[in-house]
């Protein structure tokens, strides 16, 4: 009986573990697609292209990307659908969007 009870908790901590692991790795990955998006918004805002490349590598692997520049404002929204703990777990969407204005050049015109 001791047994049974043994392995029935050892099976319930294994579970637990392995969501708070799965929960964490989301995090982290929302965490990096914030990240990007500001990044990205902050380098589009500035007219930097290679800026612009050198902030789309910080995004997690899979991401995809979208910048639209508007006169008055600069959106980046980074998407990417994450699979926590391997391929054959459900796939949870996550997004991050960033909004920035651009700033003035030279010439005066962002």
């Amino acid at each position: 009986m001791v047994t049974a009870e043994l392995a029935v908790t050892t099976l319930a901590a294994f579970a637990v573990l392995t969501m708070m692991c799965w929960g964490i790795y989301l995090v982290v990955t929302q965490l990096r697609c914030v990240d990007a998006a500001a990044a990205i918004a902050r380098q589009a805002a500035r007219s930097d292209e290679a800026g612009v490349s050198k902030a789309r590598a910080s995004a997690p692997a899979g991401a995809s990307i979208a910048i639209d520049k508007r006169p008055g404002l600069i959106t980046v929204v980074v998407r990417v659908r994450a699979r926590p703990l391997g391929r054959w777990l459900v796939a949870v969407p996550l997004e991050a969007r960033a909004q920035v204005i651009p700033e003035p050049t030279v010439g005066g015109t962002p």
